[in-house]
């Protein structure tokens, strides 16, 4: 995606993404909210999509969780929520690290998408166990509102921990690089 529409709008899909980028000193503080409304709408209609081409299957059953976020009973491993919750830190700080250092001045453009893309899969790989993995505030919602019940109980876990990672590592960016310009 980030080179199918990164010219357009810089990618971002992702709150987390634009507030870790906000914290990093690198996105107006002006463009934050119309960014995430648009984020997490386009989220909505992507998971009404799914849920309506999942529907088409003989048999298929809501309760499942259209790969819903979730933790203890609705973590895919049967994680806490304590450890649910450290590990999409955790990754969102990671991914965020990725993010604001592959689009440095300094860095290469060509290959920023493929060092996030494969960030973004290695954080897949290592959370869906754990969480059906976040680290996207609107991915975790547009699911959630579809499901109901215990998906929107557990959704304030994949708004606020994203966001903390994202926080964490903007700050952690502007003192690692500080001289940015």
């Amino acid at each position: 995606m980030a080179y199918a529409i990164g010219h357009i709008s810089g990618c971002h899909l992702n709150p987390a993404v634009s507030i870790g980028l906000w914290a990093g000193g690198r996105f107006p503080t002006a463009e934050l909210l119309p960014y995430i409304m648009a984020q997490v709408a386009g989220a909505i209609l992507g998971a009404f999509t799914v849920y309506i081409i999942a529907s088409g299957q003989p048999g298929f059953d809501l309760a499942g969780g259209l790969a819903s976020n979730g933790y203890g009973e609705h973590s895919p491993g049967g994680y806490s929520m304590q450890a649910g919750f450290i590990t999409e830190v955790v990754m969102t700080f990671m991914f965020l690290i990725v993010i604001l250092g592959a689009t440095h001045h300094l860095a290469n453009p060509g290959f920023a998408g493929l060092a996030i893309g494969l960030s973004l899969t290695l954080i897949h790989l290592i959370s869906i166990p754990v969480t059906n993995t976040s680290v996207n505030p609107a991915r975790s919602t547009g699911p959630a509102l579809i499901v109901g019940d215990w998906a929107i109980a557990q959704l304030w876990m994949f708004w606020v921990a994203p966001i903390i990672g994202a926080l964490i590592a903007g700050v952690v960016y502007r003192w690692l690089s500080p001289n940015e310009d």
